[in-house]
């Protein structure tokens, strides 16, 4: 589907008329510079200045006389030895100088040289002679071997014959059994204008000869090897011509032939084989083809052609003038299309002397012409297609195939080359085709090779016919075309009208663009000024007229036009790009450098022969795509790797090396258009490139290498349409999107559910169709795919989600959408209220069913209505037949029960005899039985309930095993004894589970009193079992019996102060209660006890013993947690240190390394304490037992020296000391006053120094542990696995620092320093 567009036409009369006429020429690729073989000598010309620089005459020389016929047969540049490379007709090898301007012969043939042939790595060189032999030479030129070019043998590829039968009882395929007996070609003579002249081509190891055989005078080809080894002849070929070019990448070889009616390009193999052809555009003898060229990367081959003389006029000797041309021939998918021709002038000096291709630039022509004018012609692909960017855009794409136009409107139908919707045919070749600006946009005008330029436009009506569109896959011949075809509207001649003598050289006029009101810009070259002139025409009947003329300072290389035609972009051969614009038709434009939004001057790197214009980020920018495949949007490079590029609405799309197509929102800024590089990507097939994409549409259009196309969808477009038609209120054709292409229905109400949920009416009147309507419910879910499963692509999605109301998602939507059918008519979308009620969070089947029922009892009077048995078919289809069967069981219809068992693949053995059975059974017992059936054990009991006192056992007996209690115990009256009955069955499954104190109670209401104290016993509530034990009356001793029990329980589990209260008040044992309070260290509580029953001789005995040996413990306690605490400080510091050495280790490792990190290197650092090997900084947790894991979480708590977590653990044994000393302050204070009472001052003074010195140290060294800690978790998060390169290569930069294992997060404690637990009167002593 591409073009060739010229890019740049430079002439240049060059070659000075005293060196005589140019024969060949030759370029130096790295310098530009390109030598043309003259007469009687040779002349460099510059490659940027195309001026002459240096001229050599071999007649001054010695090598050439002006009398003589001796002429140059070859010229080539030498790259490693910077020389020119000249083969003289009389035999002298020639060696140019181009630095010193030296001329050396390096060798001479006697018998003469016709040709000259340099292999393509310059090591080898081939000479032919005029006696029809060649001399393979070095590059040094020592010789290394030489033979006939006339071989007898067929070479060493020669054909093995089986011996499988004969020729006559072989199968033929399609020929026919005539081919049996057809005799084989016969070589016929060489043509009469041919010069007989030997062909040389090279291709890598191997090359080819064409030579006229001296036996039959026919040519033939020769397949030669590096060694000069013949390896295959070619077959007879009829009327073989002159012309020979083998293909650079080695796939085939290249001549012509001329057959009765018709002139061929034909094509061998390298075993001599034929493999295809195309025929040229020419009569049979109308045309001879002088040379075959293919550029250098085997994409183009140009085919050098001449007129030849009238029969009659060459009898009659009359004087004719004929045209000369070069044609640029492509293949995409097995067919040849004519993309440019160049006619030349019909006077000899118009006519080119030499053509070559540039081996770096693989589209750049070099020619000079025989009056001595140098021509450089340089093309590049391009996709002509239409670019309004609107809906009314039908996305043409053009097709060059010499005089035809080919087309095909991409919205309305895909059409694969060489196959196109319907084409336009022209009266000569078309060199470019241009399309109209907006409004417009499917109008185009074709430029020809003479200058004519033809507009088309495309009708309004189909009933308007034009000769020159010759429908093709669109239809035609009979059947009516599926497209509308272009008409001729305009035609234009710029040759005779505006084209100035300077302008005579083909195509001088290039770059057409086509402005709004019928107007055109185009680019010639001026020698003159040696600049680019821009040309703005005004179309006005079949002359054209210019508006102005602008020199631009410097070689215009590309044109880009705004879909508007408001602006272009002018981009010159320096990379600069322009801004060309003009207010009104009368102003003058202006030129001037195109700036960015901050005002900086666009110029790229590279010249790009791709160019386009787009809005990215609310301001136009400039696209260019270079031939190295580097992508810019302004001054940014967007990558490196792209192959083609087009733009859509609202999305840049590119196709790259990595086999993948982008999708780059235009909306963000081109600074920023790297970095969504990675988003949005598609993989495409190998090699594929954009041909053209559909405005307001999803579809894009990718050619593949070999030339079929295939139309893709990408997400990202589908998704952007459907989110705008949503917005725009289309609902219709948002869902039938979404429908094609397979995208959760859900976005058409996540989107926007303010949106969906006010405008539900009106999405039901546009999607009328309910099976539409069943399809979204039935694809509904609760999660919210913009924030899910399209959250790359929903970004801007209007609303917060559904967060607006309390219910969720799906019992929204479906309460809204059955509100909104029933609404409308219930009957007509009984089937959507159905599925509504069925995809809610809890589904409402029995409401189903409920409303089934009614059809069937009542049933819809009108066509549009549904039967309940259609009904319940698609209720089945949604919902599982044994749940359905299960739901309608519940409802207790045994016909609806039948009904729906009916509909499923159920066994009637299976459900008749149970439905028999239930038939037979009262109401109450029937509904008994189907709840106990489908487990619905609350509602079984409930009716079970209403069946009498004979089923209470049943009932019970139900309840104990289901656990039914507190249902059972609703069904009764308090009262009655079957509630009695229940809770005391309640209280055993309760003390049954460890709840005594519950079973206590519920045995209580049951009055099962001995039950309940034994439970309040049990849990040791000893109030509640208490006041039990009144309402049973127990005597005196019981109940100090039953106090004493639980005062023992009360002092084993600390709760000292309720023993006592039990011994004091129940059993009468003061000395006991005071003991109780003794042990719990409740002395205040003791001593009031003491004094209260006067029994001061405990003091003595046991007050005073047990404060001073809690005195002791409690000093031995803090001494014990000062020291420890001590211990872990030190090990902490010791571990902290190790671990910054750690780390200066890492960063002296790192250091010197850091400019080999990059943004996709995905390699990490970890790090491990000096320790024991055994122990992994790697935490690997995945795929063990519960029991592994715990002891792993152990792991990171033990103290042991040398673990990884050891500084962690180090930190929570320090958390812990200080907790635990911080809580002892209140039982100091308690033992302290205490101490204070009993004149014990000095133990009291030491316990509160030990305390207060504990806490003073502890608080002053939180800042050294924890605040050291808060620090290194910072330096570690800094290397996490989130981490970037910049902030790993930011923390090296800043030093060491210490290292803290994440592993464990320790909080520092709150201050400790409270002197409130202190006395005053111990202070200062």
């Amino acid at each position: 589907m591409r073009n060739l567009e010229l890019l740049q036409c430079v002439h240049e009369e060059a070659v000075p008329a005293s060196l005589g006429s140019p024969r060949c020429i030759t370029v130096d690729s790295d310098t530009g510079t390109v030598y043309a073989g003259t007469d009687t000598g040779l002349v460099a010309i510059d490659g940027d200045s195309h001026c002459v620089t240096s001229t050599l005459s071999l007649c001054e020389a010695g090598y050439l006389c002006e009398g003589d016929t001796a002429h140059l047969v070859g010229i080539q540049f030498l790259y490693d030895q910077d020389s020119v490379c000249v083969a003289t007709s009389s035999g002298d090898v020639l060696l140019w100088n181009v630095l010193t301007y030296e001329v050396e012969c390096v060798g001479t043939v006697g018998s003469g040289l016709t040709c000259m042939a340099w292999s393509p790595d310059q090591d080898l060189v081939l000479l032919t002679t005029g006696e029809e032999k060649m001399v393979m030479m070095t590059s040094d030129f020592s010789p290394i071997c030489e033979t006939r070019i006339h071989q007898e043998d067929f070479g060493e590829a020669e054909f093995i014959t089986a011996g499988w039968g004969k020729k006559e009882t072989q199968f033929h395929g399609s020929e026919g059994k005539e081919a049996a007996f057809q005799q084989a070609e016969s070589a016929s003579p060489a043509l009469p204008w041919d010069d007989r002249r030997p062909r040389v081509s090279w291709c890598r190891d191997a090359f080819v000869i064409s030579a006229v055989s001296p036996v039959d005078g026919a040519r033939r080809l020769r397949v030669w090897n590096r060694e000069c080894v013949l390896q295959a002849t070619s077959e007879n070929i009829t009327m073989l011509e002159q012309a020979l070019c083998w293909k650079p990448s080695g796939s085939l070889i290249a001549s012509t032939q001329r057959k009765p009616h018709r002139h061929e390009v034909v094509f061998f193999e390298k075993n001599g084989l034929r493999h295809g052809e195309f025929v040229l555009p020419f009569g049979k003898e109308e045309m001879k083809v002088v040379e075959l060229l293919w550029n250098s990367d085997s994409t183009v081959l140009a085919v050098w052609l001449e007129e030849l003389v009238p029969q009659q006029a060459a009898i009659r000797q009359e004087p004719v003038t004929t045209s000369t041309y070069v044609q640029l021939w492509t293949v995409s998918n097995y067919h040849w299309y004519l993309k440019q021709s160049l006619q030349f002038g019909k006077t000899i000096a118009d006519r080119p002397a030499a053509v070559v291709w540039d081996a770096e630039h693989p589209n750049r022509l070099h020619m000079v012409c025989c009056g001595g004018l140098y021509l450089m012609y340089e093309w590049t692909w391009v996709i002509n297609g239409s670019d309004g960017r609107t809906s009314d855009d039908n996305s043409y794409v053009a097709v060059i195939d010499g005089d035809k136009v080919m087309l095909t409107p991409f919205r309305q139908l895909v059409i694969p080359p060489p196959l196109s919707a319907y084409s336009l045919q022209l009266p000569t070749s078309v060199s470019q085709v241009v399309f109209s600006p907006s409004p417009r946009v499917n109008d185009l005008a074709a430029v020809l090779s003479d200058g004519t330029v033809f507009f088309f436009t495309l009708p309004l009506t189909d009933d308007v016919c034009d000769t020159s569109v010759c429908m093709k896959a669109a239809g035609g011949t009979g059947f009516r075309p599926a497209v509308q075809a272009h008409m001729l509207r305009q035609k234009v001649c710029l040759q005779h009208s505006i084209v100035q003598e300077k302008w005579k050289c083909p195509q001088a006029f290039h770059h057409f663009v086509w402005l709004p009101e019928d107007q055109l810009l185009a680019a010639t070259w001026d020698a003159s000024s040696a600049s680019s002139v821009l040309h703005h025409l005004a179309v006005r009947g079949e002359e054209p007229s210019v508006l102005h003329e602008l020199t631009v300072g410097g070689r215009v290389y590309q044109l880009c036009r705004s879909p508007d035609g408001d602006s272009v972009a002018i981009q010159l051969t320096d990379g600069s790009v322009l801004r060309y614009q003009r207010d009104t038709v009368d102003t003058c434009p202006i030129l001037e450098p195109w700036k960015t939004e901050d005002g900086m001057t666009v110029r790229f790197p590279v010249v790009c022969p791709q160019m386009g214009l787009c809005s990215i980020g609310g301001q136009e920018a400039v696209l260019g795509l270079s031939d190295r495949f580097r992508f810019f949007a302004n001054n940014s490079e967007i990558c490196s790797n792209c192959t083609s590029f087009a733009v859509h609405d609202g999305h840049l799309l590119l196709t790259t090396h990595a086999h993948t197509c982008t999708c780059l929102p235009l909306h963000t800024p081109s600074k920023e258009l790297t970095s969504a590089m990675d988003e949005n990507i598609r993989n495409m097939e190998r090699g594929c490139r954009l041909v053209t994409v559909v405005p307001h549409d999803t579809k894009i259009i990718l050619q593949m290498p070999r030339g079929n196309l295939e139309t893709v969808h990408p997400r990202t477009l589908v998704l952007a349409l459907v989110q705008k038609m949503i917005t725009s209120h289309h609902f219709l054709e948002a869902f039938l999107l979404m429908r094609k292409h397979r995208v959760n229905l859900n976005l058409l109400c996540d989107h926007s559910p303010q949106i969906f949920l006010s405008c539900l009416q009106e999405v039901l009147t546009q999607v009328k169709d309910v099976n539409y309507m069943t399809l979204f419910l039935t694809e509904l879910r609760e999660e919210d795919v913009t924030k899910t499963m399209y959250s790359a692509y929903c970004s801007g999605s209007d609303g917060e989600g559904w967060g607006f109301c309390p219910k969720s998602k799906m019992d929204q939507v479906c309460d809204a959408v059955k509100e909104a059918l029933e609404s409308l008519d219930q009957e007509k979308y009984l089937l959507g209220i159905l599925t509504c009620h069925i995809r809610k969070t809890q589904p409402e089947l029995e409401v189903c069913l409920q409303r089934i029922k009614d059809i069937r009892d009542n049933p819809p009077q009108t066509e549009a209505g549904v039967s309940a048995e259609e009904a319940l078919n698609y209720v089945l289809l949604l919902v599982d037949v044994n749940e359905l069967f299960n739901v309608a069981l519940g409802t207790y219809d045994l016909r609806l029960v039948l009904m729906v068992a009916e509909k499923s693949q159920k066994d009637p053995k299976e459900y008749l005899p149970f439905l028999k059975q239930l038939q037979k059974m009262d109401m109450n017992v029937q509904r008994y039985t189907i709840d106990l059936h489908l487990k619905r054990y609350h509602k079984a009991i409930q009716h079970l309930s209403t069946c009498g006192p004979d089923r209470f056992a049943d009932l019970l007996a139900l309840v104990k095993k289901h656990k039914l209690y507190r249902s059972a115990l609703q069904l009764y009256a308090t009262d009655s004894q079957e509630y009695r009955d229940i809770s005391g069955a309640y209280g055993e499954y309760l003390l049954n589970k460890g709840q005594a104190e519950e079973a206590g109670l519920m045995f209580a209401r049951c009055e099962e009193l001995e039950k309940a104290v034994q439970a309040f016993e049990k849990c040791c509530n000893w109030r509640q079992a208490l006041c039990v034990a009144s309402r049973l009356q127990y005597t005196g001793q019981q109940t100090a019996q039953l106090a004493l029990r639980m005062a023992g329980f009360l002092r084993n589990n600390s709760r000292h102060c309720e023993a006592a209260i039990l011994l004091e008040q129940y059993v009468q044992d003061e000395e006991g209660a005071i003991i109780t309070l003794l042990e719990g260290n409740q002395w205040e509580e003791a001593l009031r006890l003491i004094y209260h029953y006067n029994r001061t001789d405990i003091i003595d005995t046991n007050f005073k013993p047990a404060l001073l040996e809690a005195s002791q413990k409690q000093l031995a306690f803090l001494q014990d947690q000062k020291a420890l605490f001590t211990r872990h400080k030190d090990r902490l510091a010791v571990v902290r240190k190790e671990k910054a050495k750690a780390f200066e280790e890492i960063l002296g490792e790192d250091h010197g390394d850091e400019d080999l990190y990059s943004d996709t290197s995905s390699t990490t650092r970890t790090h491990s304490t000096h320790g024991s090997a055994k122990y992994s900084s790697s935490s690997k947790t995945s795929g063990r037992s519960s029991k592994s894991r715990r002891k792993a979480e152990r792991k990171k708590h033990s103290l042991r020296e040398g673990s990884p977590y050891e500084d962690s653990a180090l930190l929570e044994a320090l958390q812990d000391i200080v907790n635990a000393v911080d809580k002892s302050k209140e039982e100091v204070h308690d033992l302290l006053k205490m101490l204070v009472l009993f004149e014990l001052d000095c133990k009291a003074e030491r316990l509160q120094l030990c305390l207060d010195d504990s806490l003073c140290m502890m608080d002053s060294c939180r800042a050294e542990i924890w605040q050291a800690g808060a620090d290194s978790g910072q330096a570690q998060m800094t290397l996490g696995p989130l981490s970037t390169v910049n902030s790993i290569l930011a923390t090296m930069r800043a030093g060491p620092q210490p290292v803290e294992s994440p592993a464990v997060a320790v909080p520092p404690p709150q201050k400790l320093r409270d002197s409130k637990w202190k006395l005053s009167i111990l202070e200062g002593t």
